[in-house]
This record gives C-alpha cells, sequence and structure tokens, in this order.
C-alpha cells in the first residue's frame, strides 16, 4: 500500500508511521517537522498555507491518514488529494453528552465548528466535527473510516495522563510507600494503547473495515486501574483515598496538568466519556494489550513535567488526611 500520513512527527503520527513501515507499506509522512521513523520518506508541507500541499498534488495515494485537528487543514486535504481511501482520526469529544454508559456511534455530536480555525481549545470537539464534515463531503461512507479515539496512553505520552500513576506507585513520595487516590470507585476509566490505535489505523487504511468507529479501551473502574498500576509497578504499600470534595478544597485538580490526579473526575455527566462501546471496532479488527502491559511499559520513559502531583504535594496532603 502506497500510503500518505498526514503528520507523522508527533506521537500518534509517528506511531502509525512506523507501525505502516513495519508491516511492509510504502510510507510518506507530510509535515513541517522533521522527525520521521526510519524508512520512511519525508515531505515538508504547511498544511495552514492555502496552497500547503502542493508538493503532495501530483502523486496518488491507496490511503491517507490525517490527524489534524483543524477543519481547515482537513477540508483542504480532503479535496485536494488523489487517493482511493481517507482515514480520519477523531475524538469521542465529538458527542454532545458525556453521561450515558455504553453510548455507541449513533449518538448526537455537538453543532460543527464554523471556521477553518481552531483558536480556543474549549472547541476542541466542535473542530472534529468540523473536520469529519469535511471528509463526508468529499468520501462516501466506503471509501473513508472515522475514528473517534478515546483517551490514548502509553510509550512516548507527553501529557501524563496513563505515564502518572504506574510511576508514582513505582517511586512514592514518602518513606512509608502510601500513594494518595481520589474515592471515587464509580468512575470509568480507559485507555487505549498508542501501538494498537496505531497499528489498527494502518489496517483500516489498507481496508480493514470502513465507516465511523468509537475506539477507546476496555473501561475499568478508577480502583482496577490503579491496581494494574500497582502491580506493574510492584508497589507493595498502601493506597489512601481521599473525599472527592477534600480534594477540591484543597485545589487538586481532575483529568490532567500540574497538581492534579490524573484521570480523576468528579462530574458523573462525564461517566460516559470513557466508557462508550468499542462493539463496531472490535469487529473491525481493533485489538487491544491488557492495561497492565501497557503501564508496564511507560515505567521506563521519561518523567512528564507538570503532570499530577509533585512529590512535595502528595506528602503534604497524605500529612493532612493523617491528622
Amino acid at each position: 500500500m502506497k500510503l500518505l500520513v498526514l503528520g507523522g512527527t508527533a506521537w500518534l503520527g509517528r506511531t502509525t508511521a512506523a507501525s505502516a513501515i513495519a508491516a511492509g507499506h510504502d510510507v510518506t509522512c507530510a509535515a513541517r517537522g522533521t522527525d520521521v521513523p526510519h524508512g520512511v520518506r519525508q515531505v515538508h508541507v504547511d498544511r495552514d498555507a492555502p496552497d500547503g500541499l502542493a508538493p503532495l498534488i501530483d502523486a496518488r495515494w491507496d490511503a491517507v491518514i490525517d490527524v489534524s485537528r483543524q477543519p481547515g487543514q482537513v477540508r483542504r486535504a480532503a479535496r485536494q488529494l488523489r487517493t482511493d481511501r481517507y482515514v480520519f482520526v477523531s475524538t469521542c469529544n465529538v458527542y454532545a453528552s458525556q453521561a450515558e454508559i455504553g453510548a455507541d456511534e449513533s449518538a448526537p455530536l455537538l453543532d460543527p465548528l464554523d471556521t477553518d480555525v481552531m483558536t480556543d481549545p474549549e472547541d476542541y470537539g466542535r473542530a472534529k466535527v468540523a473536520c469529519e464534515d469535511a471528509v463526508r463531503e468529499v468520501f462516501d461512507i466506503d471509501r473513508s473510516a472515522i475514528v473517534r479515539s478515546g483517551l490514548i496512553g502509553g510509550p512516548g505520552d507527553p501529557t501524563g495522563r496513563s505515564t502518572y500513576w504506574p510511576r508514582r506507585f513505582a517511586a512514592p513520595s514518602n518513606p512509608d510507600g502510601a500513594v494518595l487516590a481520589p474515592d471515587a470507585p464509580r468512575l470509568p476509566t480507559s485507555l487505549i494503547d498508542v501501538r494498537d490505535l496505531a497499528g489498527w489505523l494502518v489496517r483500516l487504511a489498507d481496508g480493514a473495515g470502513s465507516g465511523v468507529f468509537d475506539a477507546q479501551g476496555v473501561p475499568h473502574p478508577i480502583p482496577a486501574h490503579l491496581e494494574a498500576a500497582r502491580a506493574a509497578a510492584g508497589h507493595r504499600g498502601r493506597v489512601t483515598v481521599a473525599a472527592e470534595d477534600w480534594l477540591a478544597e484543597r485545589d487538586v485538580h481532575e483529568w490532567v496538568g500540574p497538581r492534579s490526579l490524573p484521570l480523576w473526575l468528579r462530574d458523573p455527566d462525564w461517566y460516559g466519556m470513557n466508557a462508550r462501546s468499542t462493539e463496531r471496532a472490535v469487529a473491525a479488527g481493533l485489538e487491544r494489550r491488557p492495561l497492565e502491559s501497557t503501564l508496564a511499559d511507560v515505567l521506563g520513559g521519561p518523567v512528564v513535567s507538570g503532570a499530577g502531583l509533585t512529590d512535595g504535594e502528595e506528602r503534604e496532603l497524605l500529612a493532612q488526611l493523617a491528622v
């Protein structure tokens, strides 16, 4: 297969290009960056420019894989590139509601962003809806695959959402090995390994399936996720849970970022985000490795700066709980 990856220098795009090379395909990456996998042909493009895809216009591709979040970029690529198949990586953030457990691809979407350029991160879901619409305007359902990805994790995760917990259990902040966690027993988590998603994107590009797919990891309540992280790290200390209101009162943040407990969500109206149906994706060949395997594989990677609680912050909070 002659494959074009639009991107290929950042995390998911680069892993996808590497997966395609490993599968024996002829791969070109089109990006502003230069850090492409060995064996990939790299073409410099600026997708923000109206004629930015000019170096690619005369070629023909068996398939294109696109990970952009900018509607204008996707609109130009879908219209200008000559290809038999278009695989677009979207997000489960496109859905109008994240409350329903087990919802599938038929759930209502947000209104599409009505500009070519997303400037506010709060518009991420709406921008991806507009990108999906741009693909559908050109490619019918048999010639395209739209993959609404859930939270991606694994080696190279730049956010710390999949790396914080195994690394925290591997290196506790205090001598007795206690680790602070939220008391949220019903909160679902799901994590799709970047390698599993990338390999499946390549297979979709090669004709494994068409249509719209929700692609997430297998859901686990956060206590089970933490147990998998403990097992991966060989942790033998205790897990000290704190009430969600108590954490919020002490300015501990949710989901990601500094002074956070990654993956934690307080509002039950967001619980469905990590527990959507993946039946269609699995039927189209999506294979997911065990969560513990993914978490074990991030232990040797770099520490993500600014993700989760620092050692000092965790020790301070644990000391307050002990009073």
